[in-house]
């Protein structure tokens, strides 16, 4: 993936909100009110003010339906599809984003704030929603783009204050961990140990699954990153906005398009390779067993 810059981010906003004004001016165009539109290609009236505003981005299908809906003609629609293509993906620099401000933890919690259901699929780290303090904090210290003291600490305490998201009950949060995340250390035997017994404690809340992968497991996908998976049918709106967040080295990803179908079916795959419940919990035993061993 190529390097992007701040200006890369806000490209992406302005090609959205290009694609959100050229969606309602083929509506008002057309006569149609925002409640037949919806009826025609079958989504709420509720969905097609967030697109027409720009707040939620349609898929390729539903603006295939759209422009069906209000008759454009070929060559507006050929155009309206390589806006689509194009508004679907947005990149972040962490560099550009952390210029401005200290820390990102605020704009994760947004995001998770607006969903209840997050499934976190990790296979190098332990997920931030399940760290420790010590964890956090020698995590943040490995990271690319290094923290000044203060920084650090507010990354640390935003990162905990995020977790409290595991207790409300009417939510949901699954995660998916390989054996080399547990095994990962980025700081002592002890911090390790203390990493090891907070999952095996999230584990027994009613809204929380944990599944972990062991090495031995026969693999049936190629998981080459992590992924979270922000929403879902699950949710009470049935036009809920679902979309999928990549962290790599030097940016984050997020997918809005059919490519989640993607995400979706290796969360499937990933799910039918883990164990769960006593038997994730029987392993995370075996691991601190391990720790305590090398500590003595």
């Amino acid at each position: 993936m190529a390097d992007v810059s701040e200006g890369g981010a806000i490209e992406s906003r302005a090609r959205r909100l290009r694609l959100a004004a050229t969606l309602r001016r083929l509506r008002d165009l057309s006569g149609l009110s925002g409640r037949e539109l919806a009826q025609r290609i079958q989504i709420s009236q509720s969905k097609v003010s967030r697109i027409e505003s720009g707040a939620t981005m349609p898929s390729l299908p539903e603006v295939q339906r759209w422009a069906s809906a209000v008759e454009a003609p070929l060559d507006t629609r050929e155009r309206l599809f390589d806006l689509t293509q194009a508004a679907m993906y947005e990149t972040h620099a962490w560099r550009s984003a952390l210029q401005s401000r200290p820390h990102l933890q605020d704009d994760f919690y947004e995001r998770e704030s607006a969903v209840r259901l997050i499934r976190n699929f990790q296979c190098a780290v332990v997920p931030g929603l399940l760290q420790t303090a010590a964890y956090a904090r020698a995590v943040f210290s490995l990271a690319n783009q290094p923290y000044e003291k203060e920084a650090l600490a507010g990354a640390t305490a935003s990162r905990l204050f995020r977790q409290e998201a595991l207790y409300e009950g009417d939510r949901r949060f699954d995660f998916l961990i390989t054996e080399a995340a547990l095994r990962w250390r980025p700081g002592s035997l002890p911090l390790s140990l203390a990493q090891l017994d907070r999952i095996t404690s999230v584990s027994t809340l009613d809204n929380v699954s944990i599944g972990l992968i062991p090495h031995g497991r026969q693999s049936v996908v190629l998981p080459l990153h992590g992924f979270v998976l922000y929403g879902d049918v699950y949710a009470d709106d049935e036009d809920a906005d679902t979309f999928v967040e990549v962290e790599t080295s030097h940016a984050k990803l997020t997918i809005t398009d059919a490519d989640i179908t993607l995400y979706e079916k290796q969360w499937s795959l990933l799910t039918n390779m883990a164990i769960f419940d006593d038997a994730a919990r029987g392993f995370l035993t075996e691991l601190a067993t391990e720790v305590r061993h090398e500590m003595s």
